[in-house]
């Protein structure tokens, strides 16, 4: 049944339904067998911590891509667990389905400066271009097409940045997936690149001042080699990299990170200097205005973090955790620093998400009982316009103009696409921009939220999503998730694989365990750090709650995460392997002795721990999934899913942790290893790479739920 939303939703992915593709892969899965394992042999290597702790690891050889042995047993994996996959995803009919529910219609236009900007595919094997217009109804034109000139490159858009005056965009893009990137500059009205080139990127902002713009760099040390010695630059346009001028950089600490944004009206650049090892922060600027335009301290020495949004009559207006759990808006005079203006104060019962400024008015989004929450302030405080959202979904957008009237936003959750909304910040009247197109009845799925006490007698929020008219007897499939990390809160996102296990008749379950940011920061503190077990045991009670009010059963439930969500799942399995029947553990943190060494696991050993020190160590120790994998547990069907070129989580956790699986006499279910070729931590990037890898995931599921 197809259903139209009060909106409109992707622009392109009704050109590409892929159905030819989906008999491609059918007629290879005739001959699939039982999932094989593919043994390796056991290589000891032996490490000493404070005198007599000694962990063994029997497969540190697979973290050297150049050993020969670890070549051929990764094609001997890749092979195998194709097989396995094509079976499953053909026995549940997991490709058609999922590509049905991934057909789409809408537009998700950013409006930055003069233009109106959007993603979109135009084939199913590329990856998606930068399009603009003119005018809301105008004619796209595609400004920036990544698979032009790629070679065997998989490029990815990972950001686009528009000058003041709207004439240049800056964009940067990645090869197969990397963190690292490479950036170039076209002028938008004429389509045409110049031929400033910039590599070396990472996690860079940029931002533009007069005719050229700042930017960061990283030391690359190889492939996973540690992220250290950050360095901000100042990029002239029709220069070359090499003359850039150096603008901030701590020789004498390699780990101090850097932020800095440029004001709307260019007057200010304000620097932000954070030192791990300290847990301090450093906050500089620089008033173009003043007569002797220098770099000066702002705030020193900072406990809370203060982050600078952008500037209101000469003064900051700056988002603070200090003296808030949730987070306040201040405007701070660098004339009078230590002195602030409370703007909007702390909510006691709703988290600050994102806060976008304008001439007269600050747009700011909310958490809020598991729900947005929209309010509109003026720079006196006093809060014009407040709208409160559905459950489950998520609110973005509101870019623009500084001087703007009217500005776009999102509204989405897990099983509605962004519908597009136009708001005016003077009026506060809303505006369906276009239709939003699904191929499915999003009427009958419900929404309900619930929360579960913890051993602890803690309540933690949790969110099912089902279709009305289920039996809730104990019998339902179910897919628990949770992430329960850095202090991140849930956006739900549309996903046809979540469409796609509710039309089949299952259960999906979001839990907001701590770790998160869903009650402030002290929940994402009790799930940190030496409190991270705290995660996983509350990832467990979910579990259990689900089971026990009947929901579903052990032999019914699946869980999945992704990164800091893919160590939740591994690390709940390999503790309580009797309370699931699947488990799909996704780019994550595996090794967790070793996960410091390599890429920007440096950056976080706040969240994690460090090795370094006794507490640290024994904390890590006692949870690491790789470490703790007893030989003797026949472990759930596990699908473990990492990309070839990830150079934020490096592939090797999941290849050790398989290979440990798989190499024990008691692993009787399948543990199978799925690797995402040219890609890196976010996975497929085409079309058709996401709805296969969706299926291959969905597939496994229901095939081992069912068997």
């Amino acid at each position: 049944m197809s259903s139209q939303l009060p909106e409109k939703l992707t622009f392109f992915s009704k050109y590409c339904l892929l159905a030819c593709l989906y008999i491609f892969v059918s007629v290879h899965v005739g001959t699939a067998q039982d999932f094989k394992p593919v043994t390796i042999p056991k290589i000891p290597v032996y490490d000493t911590f404070f005198a007599d702790n000694v962990i063994e690891d029997d497969y540190r050889y697979l973290e050297d891509f150049t050993n020969p042995e670890y070549t051929q047993w990764l094609q001997s994996q890749k092979k195998e667990g194709a097989k396995y996959l094509n079976k499953t995803s053909s026995k549940s009919n997991s490709f058609q389905a999922i590509d049905r529910y991934s057909y789409t219609d809408f537009n998700r236009r950013i409006k930055k400066g003069d233009y109106y900007f959007f993603y979109a595919y135009y084939n199913n094997q590329g990856t998606p271009a930068l399009y603009y217009q003119t005018a809301l109804h105008s004619k796209p034109k595609i400004l920036v097409d990544p698979n032009y000139g790629a070679g065997k490159d998989n490029i990815v858009l990972k950001g686009y940045f528009v000058s003041g005056d709207s004439k240049y965009l800056a964009y940067q893009f990645s090869r197969n997936g990397s963190d690292w990137a490479e950036l170039k500059v076209v002028e938008i009205a004429k389509g045409i690149h110049l031929d400033d080139e910039l590599t070396g990127l990472k996690f860079s902002n940029v931002e533009w001042l007069n005719d050229g713009f700042f930017y960061t760099t990283y030391d690359q040390k190889g492939d996973f080699g540690k992220t250290i010695n950050q360095k901000v630059y100042y990029h002239k346009l029709g220069t070359a990299q090499k003359d850039d001028k150096l603008i901030f950089h701590r020789k004498r600490n390699p780990d101090a990170e850097f932020d800095y944004v440029v004001t709307s009206n260019e007057r200010f650049f304000v620097l932000k200097e954070v030192n791990p090892q300290a847990k301090k922060i450093n906050i500089f600027y620089l008033d173009y205005q003043a007569e002797n335009p220098v770099l000066r301290p702002l705030l020193t020495n900072l406990k809370d973090d203060v982050i600078i949004l952008d500037s209101h009559e000469g003064k900051f207006l700056a988002k603070t955790s200090y003296n808030s759990e949730n987070g306040k808006l201040v405007l701070i005079n660098p004339k009078d620093p230590q002195n602030w203006e409370v703007v909007a104060a702390n909510y006691n019962q709703a988290i600050l998400l994102a806060t976008h400024a304008f001439q007269d008015r600050i747009v700011c989004v909310y958490q809020a009982n598991q729900r947005p929450l929209l309010v509109v302030f003026d720079y006196s405080g006093k809060a014009l316009f407040t709208m409160e959202f559905p459950v489950a979904t998520s609110l973005s957008g509101f870019y623009g103009g500084y001087n703007d009237e009217e500005v776009l936003f999102s509204l989405r959750s897990f099983t509605v696409p962004p519908v597009i909304y136009k708001f005016n910040l003077l009026t506060f009247e809303r505006e369906l921009t276009e239709r939003t197109t699904v191929s499915f009845n999003f009427s009958k799925i419900k929404y309900e939220e619930l929360e579960y006490m913890t051993d602890d007698s803690v309540m933690v929020p949790i969110v099912l999503v089902y279709e009305e008219g289920i039996k809730l007897d104990g019998s339902n499939l179910t897919l628990l998730e949770a992430y329960g990390g850095f202090g991140s809160i849930l956006q739900p996102s549309y996903d046809p694989g979540i469409v796609y296990f509710i039309k089949k008749g299952g259960i999906y379950a979001f839990a907001n365990i701590r770790g998160g940011g869903d009650k402030g920061l002290d929940w994402a503190r009790a799930g940190r750090g030496i409190n991270k077990q705290r995660s996983f045991d509350d990832f467990i009670n979910a579990a259990e709650f689900l089971i026990n009010n009947k929901y579903t059963s052990n032999e019914n439930l699946a869980i999945t995460g992704v990164s800091n969500g893919g160590l939740v799942v591994a690390a709940s399995v390999v503790q309580r392997p009797d309370l699931f029947k699947v488990a799909v553990p996704i780019v994550a943190p595996l090794d967790m002795i070793r996960f410091e060494h390599f890429t920007v696991g440096n950056f976080h050993t706040d969240e994690y721990g460090s090795v370094s020190d006794s507490l640290g160590f024994f904390n890590l120790k006692s949870y690491s999934p790789y470490n703790n994998i007893s030989e003797t547990v026949n472990y759930p069907s596990m699908l473990v899913v990492t990309s070839e070129f990830d150079d934020r989580v490096p592939p090797f956790h999941s290849y050790k942790f398989v290979a440990k699986m798989q190499n024990r006499p008691a692993q009787k279910n399948p543990v199978v290893l799925k690797v995402e070729e040219n890609s890196g931590h976010y996975g497929a990037s085409t079309l058709y790479s996401n709805v296969k890898e969706s299926s291959d995931i969905m597939g496994f599921i229901m095939y081992e739920l069912d068997e």
